[in-house]
């Protein structure tokens, strides 16, 4: 993998507006600029200060192509380390075409996507961390995605596991030391102290490990399912929540034969509600197709909402304890899922039924989909759900699945160190448990890497970050 060359792509989204930017980065960004720009100043850009932004003309065939403003930023004070030329044009596809054409024709490549960051990476600008949660920056749907990245992208959990590998760094050091040794019997490490670091960083990784159930959910956003017999106002429910009318609504039972999806923001958290078939038995073949489908997305969400209508319930005492009981079903099928149970249609019922209702289901919430009331308890009863008190905190979270795995095999590797100190083994049987220990969390960083790491990474970015 070389990456001396000077590289181009637009960072901007393709298509007409108002602007667009064009990047360049490498030896030869500032030079070949200078070739295919007229400054009205008529100044070179390879004499101008680093962080300057200059007006002029894009010139092809010594004709002015578009008015444009170049921003230069000198090595190694840029977002690559290299020398950075950012184009601001006219957002006309053919303007950004023509400019990139020419400059390729100078000598620059289009970049791979994720390159820019890439470069950013292997010049030291930013760990591998980091550098990944740029593309989760981009991706950011909602406050607490957008949170979690910034954390991320500052450096708060590349600090935290760099201070960890230091600290085992150090010890692993002493361990090799001591092998050296080993015929003159000299001990460099206490045991006690390596076992109560080696303790420390466990309790740490598994506070990690434990982070990415919240971290996960945040990024991608929390599957809610909205479940209940036929005709309770599932769908009405969905476009009350999402404030418009995503879901066709009908007096007709079983309207809804295949599962709606659609996410919404609340308090800065991302809802992704699933509105399902309802569940009853029937004949119909392609209504059972849909009530299998409304199990399997119950299966895959993390919040299941219980709907019935209050004024069935209110009005026959049967269909209480078929409520209860079908509740009761879903919880032992599903046992870790959190479940709220919503009383639909109160609109219609009298002060009395209400509290009766309350009576025979305490943990019911009260709710009118169609009038639009008690949606606000519902959304705020979704967010108690949601353990934000680390994002409010501002610690450190763990949102990638491969820090994820890196954390539970660097886990795996000190618990067998612990067993090692436990057990009295000897020093060169502990060093190769630690040394694993240290490589998996050095991948995390990208301290240790290879270049089927960095490919796999960087391919899923876009072009011209």
């Amino acid at each position: 993998m070389i990456y001396n060359d000077t590289i181009i792509a637009l960072s901007t989204p393709s298509g007409v507006g108002a602007i667009a930017v064009i990047r360049v980065s490498g030896k030869q960004a500032i030079t070949i600029c200078d070739k295919n720009f007229k400054s009205v100043s008529h100044k070179k850009l390879v004499e101008q200060a680093t962080h300057t932004i200059h007006l002029g003309h894009i010139i092809k065939n010594k004709k002015e192509l578009d008015e444009v403003l170049v921003s230069v930023f000198k090595n190694p004070n840029s977002y690559t380390g290299e020398d950075v030329v950012e184009i601001s044009c006219h957002g006309s596809p053919y303007i950004q075409q023509e400019i990139i054409q020419l400059f390729l024709r100078e000598g620059c490549r289009l970049a791979n996507p994720g390159e820019f960051t890439l470069r950013a990476f292997l010049n030291g600008k930013l760990d591998l961390s980091q550098a990944e949660a740029v593309a989760d920056l981009i991706a950011s749907e909602n406050e607490a995605s957008h949170q979690v990245a910034m954390q991320q992208m500052r450096g708060g959990f590349s600090i935290e596991i760099k201070t960890l590998r230091e600290e085992l760094l150090n010890f692993a050091s002493l361990i090799e030391l001591e092998l050296d040794f080993a015929e003159e019997d000299v001990e460099f490490v206490n045991r006690d102290q390596f076992k109560n670091l080696v303790t420390k960083i466990v309790n740490v990784l598994k506070y990690l490990i434990d982070s990415f159930a919240v971290g996960n959910v945040l990024k991608n956003g929390i599957p809610v399912a909205i479940i209940g017999e036929p005709n309770v106002g599932k769908s009405t429910l969905l476009n009350a929540l999402l404030n418009d009318d995503r879901a066709i609504v009908s007096d007709i039972a079983g309207t809804t034969r295949d599962a709606i999806e659609d996410e919404i923001t609340i308090g800065g958290i991302g809802f992704r509600f699933i509105d399902t078939a309802g569940i009853r038995d029937t004949v119909d073949v392609i209504e059972s197709i849909g009530i299998k489908k409304t199990y399997e997305k119950i299966s895959q969400s993390q919040i299941i909402i219980y709907l019935f209508d209050a004024n069935i319930v209110s009005n026959n005492k049967s269909s209480v304890s078929r409520i209860i009981t079908e509740i009761e079903k879903i919880k032992n099928k599903f046992p870790l899922k959190a479940m709220l149970i919503i009383a639909n249609k109160v609109d219609k019922l009298k002060d009395a039924q209400k509290s009766n209702l309350k009576t025979l289901i305490p943990e019911v919430l009260l709710l009118s989909a169609k009038e639009i009331t008690g949606v606000d308890s519902l959304q705020q009863k979704l967010l108690d759900y949601i353990n934000t008190g680390a994002l409010k905190n501002n610690q450190t979270i763990v949102t990638n699945s491969r820090h994820y795995d890196a954390l539970l095999k660097a886990l795996e590797e000190l618990q067998k160190v612990q067993h090692g100190i436990d057990s009295n083994l000897s020093g060169d049987l502990l060093a190769i448990d630690i040394r694993q220990a240290l490589h998996y969390l050095g991948e995390i960083t990208g301290e240790i890497t290879n270049d089927d790491l960095l490919g796999n990474i960087f391919a899923n970015f876009c072009i011209g970050k």
